[in-house]
């Protein structure tokens, strides 16, 4: 796995393509070209992911709430 400052450089590049309407993306010596803004949208979400597993936090997906009426 890459390392954290590394993963989020890749994120930010992303973000950056993804925001002003580019599709090609380089990586240092890599470039990747992608089809549609989903496939952008879920690189984005795996970055993501693993900034958080190399980081030692997750995000929080999902919150639940509970109340009553007392009675």
């Amino acid at each position: 796995m890459a390392a954290l400052t590394e993963l989020m450089a890749w994120r930010d590049t992303l973000e950056r393509a993804r925001f002003s309407g580019h599709r090609t993306v380089r990586f240092g010596d890599r470039e990747v070209t992608y089809r549609t803004d989903g496939e952008m949208a879920a690189a984005l979400s795996d970055l993501e992911r693993q900034i958080g597993a190399a980081s030692g936090t997750t995000p929080i997906r999902m919150i639940r709430i509970s109340s009553s009426k007392g009675l």
